[in-house]
């Protein structure tokens, strides 16, 4: 087993390079990461050769394999094994056998994210679900774009509504009468600006807003 207090690598390994794990790789890659992608497919690690860090062709359920890799010295991992159920749960106990302290792990089901996270996954993510609700919020209401939390907590971006046009945040008094919380403001042109008291806002000025996604909903109906 590795040596937890040793020093890690400021690296990330992403397991699994298919539509999801290689959208993670990706934007991990742009966000300034080192990253290393591993998959058993040889074509997938080929596509993925010029795009990341390092592609490594291997079997990630298994522990001598990933130590050869270096694995137990890095920090962070992502599991994006979404097929093969056993696949994905032999390499979350692998990770944490070596030492890994935080494993992100995508799941199928939820009885597929329990297992997950009885084997040492500290993050489980269940990205068909979520964008299936993200999209149902979108089709519905007249949000530009909404995030959901697991409490019923919900994060917003809506056009602001009439009665809050030509007016401060002070003075049309939104979190008080709808119960939300006005984050943020976008303006055509302008730059993104938190919100404050004095904050005034016009007709087509773009809200972040936050609180109890039925509150949310409610609040982005007016606009």
């Amino acid at each position: 087993m590795a040596d937890k207090t040793a020093p890690k690598r400021d690296i990330v390994l992403v397991v699994g390079l298919g539509r999801f794990g290689g959208a993670v790789a990706e934007s991990l890659t742009h966000l300034g990461h080192e990253v290393l992608g591993v998959d058993e497919n040889p074509d997938i690690v080929q596509r993925w050769s010029e795009r990341l860090t390092h592609v490594v062709q291997a079997d990630s359920t298994s522990s001598d394999a990933l130590r050869q890799l270096g694995v137990g010295d890095m920090d962070r991992a992502v599991v994006a094994i979404g097929s093969d159920v056993e696949a994905s749960v032999l390499t979350v106990l692998a990770l944490e056998e070596l030492g890994v302290q935080d494993i992100w792990a995508k799941a199928t089901s939820t009885k597929h994210g329990q297992i997950l996270e009885r084997v040492g996954a500290q993050h489980v993510v269940y990205p068909e679900a979520a964008m299936g609700e993200r999209v149902a919020h979108l089709v519905t209401g007249r949000m530009i774009d909404f995030i959901e939390f697991d409490d019923g907590f919900a994060i917003a971006k809506t056009t602001a509504p009439s009665e809050a046009w030509d007016k401060t945040l002070s003075e049309s008094n939104l979190r008080q009468k709808h119960g939300i919380t006005v984050v943020g403001l976008k303006r055509r042109h302008a730059d993104f600006t938190y919100a404050q008291a004095d904050t005034f806002v016009e007709s087509g000025d773009i809200l972040i807003v936050s609180g109890p996604t039925r509150l949310i909903e409610k609040f982005s109906a007016l606009s």
